[in-house]
């Protein structure tokens, strides 16, 4: 795109806003991981760095009432859905100021009030959730929508085929996003599913399916808007593959011996972020002095989150069961 070709005040606004949530996501999950090493966050962390646009592409279609179904890997889907980062850190410190008062820990964290319906570190198991979610939005006339996002590793699971199959005989305002990232686990995609082009599979349960690039944020925004629209009309589910990867390990610690550095290289020179940033550089709506300052400002949210985490109480012994259980 030449330099020429200027963007509006409000397209501005948004890409600006994508940007934001994309290094919001990539500097906390470079924190975390920095703190894992450190011991101060307890317990298996899966990084979401690398695969940030699948997750803002798709929550930039959503309100605060959209629902959202998470993996174990799902800090990403969090920030992109709105969730606070102070909530965040002090919940994966395990203190009472939580998201969920330090009983969720990484692969549990929620934040109900925006929509957001959980992390899951059972694979697969929030499809079932989401199809619930669009249920009662159906229901109840609301004009939600729910978006389940799962991985290639959840793909081949019985609880995402038949939550797809119910999805779409009941017409539900559901959105299944696949991120493709290519490893389930250490399991390559390509030797552990029986088609080339996932995106097939929601073809044969009769749901409109596109497979994107999942390192553009863009690309999945677009994608996702046309899903999320017809969801709201009532029309029902959609399937969005979006290719993407992950940088870092399956989990903190993992030896990768099943790739190579110059794999995840390929995919580091197709960056989602610089992707964007080198975008609006062009199209005049981002200067490098401005890129500083936003990534200045998202640093101190950052630091600011852990400050909070780490002045947070301990939830008390006596606490042990509150919220775990309901007597309706």
């Amino acid at each position: 795109m030449s330099s020429s070709v200027m963007v509006d005040s409000k397209q501005k606004k948004r890409l600006l806003e994508m940007l934001r949530r994309m290094l919001t996501i990539r500097r906390f999950e470079e924190r975390v991981k920095k703190e894992f090493a450190a011991t101060r966050v307890k317990g298996f962390v899966h990084l979401y760095i690398g695969e940030e646009a699948v997750a803002v592409g798709v929550c930039s279609n959503l309100t605060d009432a959209d629902y959202v179904t998470s993996t174990h890997r799902g800090h990403g889907h969090c920030i992109a859905k709105g969730v606070d980062v102070k909530g965040m850190m002090a919940e994966l410190y395990g203190r009472r100021t939580g998201t969920c008062k330090g009983k969720g820990g990484s692969m549990h964290i929620a934040d109900v009030g925006l929509g957001m319906l959980g992390a899951n570190g059972i694979v697969g198991a929030g499809a079932p959730i989401a199809v619930g979610a669009g249920l009662s939005s159906k229901y109840r006339k609301s004009g939600q929508v729910a978006v389940c996002f799962f991985s290639d590793g959840a793909l081949n699971q019985g609880a995402v085929h038949e939550a797809m199959n119910i999805a779409s005989i009941w017409k539900l305002p559901v959105i299944f996003v696949l991120e493709n990232n290519q490893f389930a686990e250490s399991t390559s995609v390509r030797y552990a599913t029986s088609v080339k082009d996932p995106s097939v599979r929601g073809e044969s349960y009769s749901m409109p399916s596109v497979r994107v690039d999942g390192m553009d944020v863009l690309a999945v925004s677009q994608a996702a808007a046309e899903a999320v629209a017809r969801a709201r009309k009532g029309e029902g589910p959609s399937f969005i593959v979006c290719d993407t990867y992950r940088y870092m390990g399956h989990f903190e610690g993992d030896d990768q011996t099943y790739r190579t550095k110059e794999d995840v290289d390929v995919y580091r020179n197709n960056d989602p972020i610089t992707k964007l940033r080198k975008k609006m550089a062009e199209d005049g709506s981002l200067t490098e002095k401005e890129f500083e300052e936003l990534d200045a400002s998202v640093l101190k949210e950052i630091e600011e989150s852990v400050v909070y985490a780490d002045s947070s109480e301990w939830p008390a012994p006596s606490e042990v069961l509150d919220d775990v259980y309901t007597s309706r």
